[in-house]
C-alpha cells in the first residue's frame, strides 16, 4: 500500500474528479435552467428548440460525446480550449459533462415547474407580470424547491459519470485506478515468470 501512495498521485486524481464534478454541475445547472425556460416558453419555436436539445443529448451516449469533443472538434475542426494537450482534454471534459447533464437538469426543473399550481402563473399574469417576470419571481423559485430530489439524483449521476473523462485521457480517479491495477498485474506476472524461470 505504501508503494502505491508513493508512486501515484492518488490525492491529485481525486482532486481532479472533485473539480470535474463541481465545474460540470455549475455548467449543467446554468444551461439546464435556460433549456427548462425554453421548454415551458409560450413561443412554439423556443419550445421546439428546448425539446430538440433534450432529445439529442439524452439519447446520445456520453462516451461518444467525449470522443467527438477531442477527435471531432479539437483535432479535426481545430476548436481547442487550451494549447496544452492535457488541459484541453480536461476543459472539453467539463464542457461535455455540463452540456450532457444539462438535459437531465432541464427535465428535473420541468418536473418542478409542473408541481407549481396553475393558479400561481395566472395570478402573476393578473397583476401585470410578464412571462419572464412571472418565471423569475413566482414559478422558478417554487420549481427549484419542488425539484430538489431529482436534481440531487442528476448531480450524483454527474459525479459517477466523471469516470467517462478517462476515455479522453483526463487523469482522474478511475484512470489512475486502472493504471495501478494494470501495473500491479504486470509486476506480479513478471515476478511469477522469473520464479518459474529460476
Amino acid at each position: 500500500m505504501g508503494d502505491i501512495l508513493s508512486n501515484y498521485d492518488i490525492l491529485g486524481a481525486f482532486w481532479v474528479t472533485i473539480q470535474l464534478s463541481v465545474l460540470s454541475a455549475i455548467g449543467a445547472l446554468l444551461i439546464g435552467t435556460v433549456v427548462a425556460i425554453l421548454r415551458v416558453s409560450p413561443v412554439r419555436t423556443l419550445r421546439l428548440l428546448g425539446t430538440s436539445y433534450v432529445n439529442i443529448f439524452r439519447n446520445t451516449p456520453l462516451t461518444l460525446l467525449m470522443v467527438f469533443s477531442i477527435l471531432g472538434l479539437s483535432f479535426i475542426l481545430g476548436i481547442t480550449l487550451s494549447s496544452n494537450l492535457s488541459r484541453n482534454a480536461y476543459l472539453w471534459a467539463v464542457v461535455v459533462l455540463a452540456v450532457y447533464h444539462a438535459a437531465f437538469v432541464c427535465e428535473a426543473l420541468r418536473s418542478g415547474v409542473n408541481t407549481v399550481p396553475v393558479g400561481q402563473a395566472e395570478a402573476a399574469r393578473s397583476i401585470g407580470l410578464t412571462f419572464g417576470q412571472s418565471l423569475r419571481e413566482v414559478i422558478m423559485p417554487q420549481a427549484f424547491r419542488g425539484s430538489i430530489a431529482p436534481l440531487g439524483s442528476v448531480l450524483i449521476a454527474l459525479t459517477k459519470n466523471t469516470t467517462v473523462a478517462s476515455v479522453i485521457g483526463v487523469a482522474e480517479a478511475s484512470l489512475l485506478m486502472s493504471e495501478i491495477i494494470e501495473n500491479k498485474t504486470a509486476s506480479r506476472r513478471s515476478s511469477s515468470s522469473s520464479r518459474w524461470a529460476s
